[in-house]
């Protein structure tokens, strides 16, 4: 299976998601967060800086829980932009 490449759009979503997890983590360490959330911290450290731009939803579902982040809230935050 052959993936569409990625838009600039959705590229600058999975960065958003990145920053707003990172922002959340705060002084918790990446091993911690990704320990708690059941991924491992190369996952994370990919999500967080945009390198996964696409991350499945219950990794986001958990890494959310782990964070004390509504999901809801991060959907709005990350909706694509279309100008």
């Amino acid at each position: 299976m052959v993936r569409t490449p990625l838009t600039p759009e959705e590229r600058e979503r999975g960065e958003r998601l990145g920053r707003l997890l990172r922002d959340a983590r705060g002084g918790r360490s990446m091993a911690d967060v990704a320990a708690d959330a059941g991924i491992s911290p190369e996952t994370l450290r990919k999500i967080e800086t945009g390198r996964a731009p696409t991350p499945a939803f219950f990794t986001i579902a958990a890494l959310a829980r782990t964070l004390g982040l509504s999901m809801d809230d991060l959907a709005g935050q990350c909706a694509l932009v279309v100008l």
